[in-house]
């Protein structure tokens, strides 16, 4: 399976924080169904079934993109010493 790029994990993580915040603000048919389209989005972004879930695994996603684009820097690093 193919990881994600870290953007388009950081950009549906706020676009589902947003779509969260405005729902809990001013709830309505529209950020409610904003809010349903980026939880789905997560959780198949994830490979999860609840947005609990969903947001652990983008958690441990990013942490995974994170250690992964350290060790290709370390690499780079070495290569070129």
């Amino acid at each position: 399976m193919s990881l994600p790029a870290e953007k388009e994990v950081r950009a549906l993580l706020a676009r589902f924080a947003e779509a969260r915040f405005r729902h809990d603000l001013q709830p309505t048919g529209r950020s409610s169904r904003e809010l349903e389209d980026t939880s789905s989005a997560l959780c198949v972004m994830t490979g999860t079934r609840t947005v609990d879930e969903a947001l652990a695994a983008a958690d441990a996603l990013l942490d995974r993109l994170r250690a992964n684009r350290r060790a290709a820097a370390e690499r780079s690093r070495v290569l070129a010493a």
